[in-house]
């Protein structure tokens, strides 16, 4: 949340439980929320564009999650950042606003409650500053005992002239048992805070003077301390000569021997980079904040597959074998799929690398739950090659797929790197699944590193930032899946050869029916709503495509007098939104000309004109009302430019009083002059009028003339299609003059 977005006060919000310190309203501080508790309030905050308040944890319940283990006051603040930790934590960037006081608990899933800030009474401003003096004074002499304050704080506390900032800076730099520090931070008399303070600085002086002259003897003590650690070493050294501790050199030489046996498949760079940290490892002590670091990198390198290769040839006969008993139906993407791989096997047999070929990749695209990764999966049983499944949905990191700089804490490879570890072969199916969710973040473009996997000219010399050598991927297969191609980025779309799936109307093939279908399952959850069998006014069947399949759209339209305004909801996205504006013109223009014919008994008149029966013109029908036009089923998003025709349709009817015929349903973009254009998606489409008893459909002719090959055949027996070039001829067939 923004700080110009603040809430007002009091207010309900959740509640981030912290253990450890005590926060103040001027701080910037990351925060690691590793419980439930922590991690849904944070989540609920940002979803809600939410202030948070951080309130610690008495001494006593630590560790737990309930409104008796926290303090009743806390820092309001906005969350800057979120970021997953690879441990399941979850990372938060966290700007103290203000002081709050906890008045009303509401809620435990997650922990909510209503805050008020807490605000300062008034002051006397000679007494502050006099005592403001005192406070100054003492953490000068503080900061010559201690080390509390780095130079930039202590100017910041000479230069500031804010009472409460000034004794909250001073309070996050020294050290203050919890019950202290709640007893300062709750006050609001500010002349009784500035008391406080001082008391405790005078404590701490006192307490950090003995301190320094236990140090100075402790110093003294240094030299024989010294000496106690090199006689250690030294025994340590002659434990390792006698053979006692031989543990640590044991795992150096399984590093040593791994490295030789896979010297002839690994690249030089790549076995200079791992011998390198092999030596540095050795000569380390074990103890070294490195260490841990090194032995890690080499457990990562020294597990990647070199050598090891699936060695099943490609045959096309055996992937065609695999998808017809793994998949009933889908002939055309089986087909598609053969068509691929025969490519691939007739290079192979001619001794072509892919990337002297076209160096595409397969992507399946369609809605959830229609056999994309099952699909992938028969391809790799076929081939004998292990299957990697990559997720990119909400990937925003470039740095998850080339891996972390081993100089950043908790650094790891790649998961393309991950991926092929876990596969135990350099050559599997790799599925990078959801593809067209990849996002952009100030972490990255993920779509760089994705169109260096996928370019055959790039991808044998692919480089993980974590291993600091080259990978060779050329010979790994990548799948991709994609709900929305139109989201995937253009440069990788031109990487891929598209493979739509989509839901096919049959059921079953012997057993299961239309009749007999309830007996098999449960209740209905999603269905397309059956389309009206009454003639109606103002009310359209569209067709639309979405990411979960085609979808029937009821346009609603309604007349309300007003001054010629249109509203337009629903789940829509700009381009209908422009789709229903074009409508309007182009209905507006045929009213004009006398194409619609308007029912005058409709229009609305003044009492003067009903007085002198004037005669009104068709045109006023379109400026004396308002009109409404809704899609509903809000929950499922929709967009795109196909509905033009059908809303077109819809205003037609509300505005010249005509009936629309039922058992109708359309498609197809509309242009200002009133042609007809083609769409995408119209198998989804006409399967859903099909499910939804559409009796006659209404499409582009370019679409009737190219893509009813596409069309199953069960679905063009029961819908007459018709084709349509101009809006007239759809406004002559659907509606009812009087």
């Amino acid at each position: 949340m923004q700080q110009d977005n603040y809430t007002d006060f009091p207010a309900n919000l959740p509640i981030i439980f912290e253990d450890q310190i005590f926060l103040y309203p001027f701080m910037i501080t990351p925060l690691f929320l590793g419980d439930e508790s922590n991690i849904n309030a944070a989540a609920y905050a940002i979803e809600n564009d939410l202030p948070i308040i951080v309130c610690p944890t008495k001494p006593e319940f630590e560790g737990q999650r309930s409104f008796e283990a926290m303090y009743d006051i806390g820092v309001v603040g906005s969350i800057m950042r979120k970021v997953a930790l690879p441990d399941g934590r979850v990372k938060i960037l966290f700007q103290g606003l203000s002081r709050a006081r906890i008045l009303e608990h509401t809620s435990q899933s997650p922990f909510q409650a209503v805050v008020d800030t807490i605000e300062t009474e008034p002051v006397n401003a000679l007494k502050m500053d006099a005592l403001l003096k005192v406070i100054r004074e003492k953490v000068r002499v503080l900061s010559q005992v201690s080390n509390y304050f780095p130079p930039d704080l202590l100017h910041t506390i000479e230069e500031n002239h804010e009472y409460n900032r000034i004794i909250d800076l001073i309070c996050s730099a020294i050290s203050m048992k919890k019950e202290q520090a709640y007893s300062l931070f709750i006050e609001q008399d500010m002349e009784k805070r500035s008391l406080l303070l001082i008391d405790y600085l005078i404590e701490e002086i006192e307490a950090n003077k003995l301190q320094k002259e236990i140090r100075l003897k402790v110093n003294s003590k240094m030299e024989q301390t010294n000496k106690e650690y090199f006689l250690k070493e030294q025994l340590k050294e002659i434990q390792h000569e006698l053979g006692l501790d031989t543990q640590r050199e044991e795992e150096i030489e399984e590093y040593r021997k791994k490295l030789s046996e896979i010297k002839e498949s690994v690249s030089k760079d790549a076995y200079k980079e791992i011998h390198k940290q092999i030596e540095r490892f050795a000569r380390m002590h074990p103890d070294s904040a490195d260490a841990g670091m090194i032995q890690n990198y080499l457990e990562w390198a020294l597990e990647i597959p070199f050598a090891d290769m699936a060695r099943k040839t490609l045959n096309i006969q055996d992937v065609e074998r695999q998808l017809e008993s793994d998949h009933f139906s889908l002939t055309k993407p089986k087909e598609r799929i053969a068509e691929f791989f025969s490519v691939r096997e007739l290079m192979e047999l001619r001794g072509i690398k892919a990337k002297e070929g076209s160096g595409a990749i397969l992507c399946f695209a369609g809605p959830p739950g229609v056999g994309k990764t099952s699909l992938a999966n028969s391809i790799a049983t076929a081939l004998k090659r292990p299957l990697v499944r990559i997720a990119l949905g909400g990937l925003e990191d470039v740095n998850e797929l080339r891996g972390h700089r081993r100089t950043y804490i908790g650094a790891m490879p790649g998961r393309i790197v991950q991926g092929i570890i876990d596969a135990k072969k350099m050559n599997p199916v790799i599925v990078l699944d959801e593809i067209d969710k990849v996002a952009q973040s100030h972490r990255g473009d993920p779509t760089a590193a994705l169109l260096e996997i996928l370019d055959p000219e790039q991808n044998s010399s692919f480089r993980d930032y974590y291993l600091n050598f080259d990978i060779d991927l050329s010979n790994v297969i990548f799948i991709a899946t994609a709900n929305d191609v139109g989201r995937i980025p253009a440069p990788l779309r031109d990487r891929m050869e598209f493979i739509g799936l989509s839901e096919d109307p049959k059921l079953s093939k012997v057993s299961v029916s239309i009749k007999n279908i309830d007996d098999f399952m449960d209740k209905k959850v999603f269905e397309i709503n059956k389309a009206d069998a009454v003639d109606k006014i103002g009310v359209v069947n569209g067709l639309a495509w979405t990411a979960v399949g085609g979808d029937v759209l009821k346009i609603e339209t309604i007349r309300i007098k007003g001054k010629g305004l249109m509203q337009v909801t629903g789940s829509l996205g700009e381009v209908m939104k422009e789709s229903a504006r074009i409508a309007m013109s182009v209905v507006k223009t045929m009213i004009d000309n006398r194409t619609v014919k308007v029912d005058h008994a409709i229009i609305p008149t003044t009492l003067k004109e009903r007085e002198e029966q004037l005669t009104i013109d068709a045109s006023e029908v379109y400026k004396r009302y308002d009109l409404h036009i809704h899609i509903p089923d809000g929950a499922t998003p929709k967009d795109g430019p196909s509905a033009g025709i059908a809303m077109a349709a819809a205003i037609a009817s509300i505005l010249s009083n005509q009936k629309v015929r039922a058992g109708f349903a359309m498609t197809g973009e509309l242009s200002l002059s009133g042609v007809v254009l083609p769409i995408g998606g119209l198998r989804e489409k006409l399967i859903a009028a099909h499910r939804a008893g559409v009796h006659t459909v209404l499409i582009p002719k370019k679409n009737f003339e190219r893509d009813l090959e596409d069309i199953p055949d069960e679905v063009k027996e029961s819908l007459a299609i018709t084709a349509v070039e101009r809006i007239e001829e759809v406004m002559k067939i659907l509606l009812i003059e009087k």
